[in-house]
């Protein structure tokens, strides 16, 4: 007996079986993850706002992040540029997703040079610029689960999450393990600040990988677990 090669075949067997053994072991796990908690369930569509396109944008059936820019979207370029980089570009490819900034009536050819710092020549065709009045961009924000208010020119660096039935998401308990243990009172999460890397990097773009394996595991007729909602945190 050639010990040398039933050895060889051992470890290509080994080598092989093992990954494929190892997704049989995680598959079952795939239909029962904590999906991404609801924090709001009333955020309003967007009706009173208009495009650079004239063409009428809605978050209704759209997974969206959700962005207000104020009245001098240019100074928040960096905050732009962060979510371009580490959210846009690593999701534009999946079905319905869309980034939509909201900013006041007049800020277009402001809006127009933030797209060209931002595009570096890219595809940005899924991300969007939306326009209203002061009181209807303030009326949006306030279907918006928030901790901070919108600053003075109608801005902020916090983004939301918005799934396709109008549904704010994010999370209901954003404590770390170690508070966990210590029995630290619960806090929620339900905006990203875009100036925060790790923010935008580690915690959203987690929670958007969870929201997109939601709703393909739906087509599939596979979710089957319960959405949590935050009804008992405050606005």
């Amino acid at each position: 007996m050639n010990y040398t090669k039933v050895k060889r075949y051992v470890v290509l067997g080994i080598l092989f079986f093992l990954p494929v053994a190892f997704l049989l072991f995680l598959y079952p796990a795939t239909h029962n993850y904590t999906p991404l908690d609801i924090v709001s369930d009333s955020v309003l569509d967007l009706d009173q706002f208009s495009s650079d396109n004239n063409e009428q944008i809605v978050l209704k059936d759209h997974i969206t992040v959700l962005g207000f820019l104020g009245e001098k979207p240019m100074e928040h370029s960096i905050a732009a540029s962060n979510l371009k980089e580490l959210i846009y570009d690593k999701f534009k490819g999946f079905k319905k997703f869309q980034i939509v900034i909201v900013v006041p009536n007049g800020t277009q050819e402001e809006t127009k040079k933030l797209r060209e710092e931002i595009s570096s020549y890219q595809d940005t065709r899924f991300w969007q610029f939306v326009y209203g009045n002061a009181q209807d961009i303030q009326t949006l924000f306030n279907s918006l689960k928030s901790k901070s208010p919108l600053n003075y020119d109608l801005a902020t660096n916090a983004v939301f999450i918005v799934d396709k039935d109008l549904n704010q998401r994010g999370r209901i308990d954003d404590r770390k393990d170690n508070e966990k243990a210590k029995n630290k009172p619960v806090y929620g999460l339900s905006s990203y600040d875009c100036i925060l890397v790790d923010d935008l990097k580690n915690k959203m773009g987690e929670d958007m990988r969870i929201l997109f394996t939601e709703y393909r595991q739906k087509r599939k007729g596979e979710f089957n677990s319960e959405i949590r909602r935050a009804n008992e945190i405050t606005k």
